[in-house]
């Protein structure tokens, strides 16, 4: 089992988990054509997918999901509220996600899962292929009970490190955005990653990724520095998926 990202933050977001000869991924943020170069450079091409899975409706999530399942004729995955939310999409085949039931995509079951975030009813998810388990959290204004249950004993873990609290309030964001970004329904600080970490049951855990940072309130070594210390490992330890470059392959043994 393995995981990639082809871009993580506010200008586009996919990422791809792969488990025998099963592909999926979740959500595109990019054009068609982006993302066509994204997955070439991970040695993928989109006639690869089984299947494409969608977190929520914000353009950055969204953005070439329709063009990419016309062209390739792939299912799309969502759950009703993003459905209503992309109403006029042009989706080919829409398969509808209930966030209290795991489904199954080929060699892959998946759990969607509820956040909080000012989208029309947003999951995350993790994926399982009967041995190990990738966890996915992003886009989420704060830690709920529930999602500490979901990730707890994850193999691997992608986790929204999106800002820095100093830097958001100093930074050059409206009032309004900061409270947004900032707020219980906005997206994970890196002091909150941090926390959930030290809350959560990461015996298992080969993989960390920083992801969905902000270009603008954040740097990848502050996201690092607050994650490893929450483990008590080091930086260097703690992966990041980059806007531009994404993060390359990464297997769980």
């Amino acid at each position: 089992m393995r995981f990639a990202s082809l871009g993580s933050g506010s200008r586009g977001n996919a990422t791809l988990i792969e488990a025998g000869a099963t592909l999926v991924m979740v959500d595109c943020g990019f054009s068609c054509r982006e993302t066509e170069r994204r997955l070439a450079r991970l040695g993928r091409s989109p006639a690869d997918l089984a299947a494409l899975l969608v977190t929520h409706e914000h353009g950055d999530h969204v953005r070439g999901i329709a063009v990419l399942a016309r062209k390739y004729r792939l299912p799309v995955w969502m759950t009703r509220g993003t459905r209503r939310r992309l109403r006029d999409a042009g989706l080919p085949t829409v398969h509808y996600l209930d966030t209290h039931a795991d489904i199954a995509i080929d060699e892959l079951q998946i759990r969607p899962y509820t956040v909080p975030h000012d989208a029309c009813e947003p999951c995350q998810f993790t994926f399982a292929d009967g041995g190990h388990s990738i966890g996915l959290l992003t886009d989420t204004g704060r830690l709920t009970r529930h999602i500490l249950d979901c990730l707890a004993g994850c193999d691997a873990l992608l986790l929204e490190c999106n800002h820095d609290p100093g830097m958001l309030a100093t930074g050059p964001y409206s009032a309004a955005l900061k409270r947004r970004v900032g707020g219980p329904l906005g997206h994970l600080s890196n002091a909150q990653a941090a926390a959930l970490l030290e809350r959560l049951d990461t015996s298992r855990l080969q993989h960390l990724v920083a992801a969905h940072l902000s270009d603008t309130n954040n740097r990848p070594a502050l996201a690092q520095a607050a994650l490893a210390t929450a483990l008590g490992c080091e930086t260097r330890w703690i992966g990041v998926a980059d806007q531009e470059t994404g993060l390359d392959w990464r297997a769980i043994e």
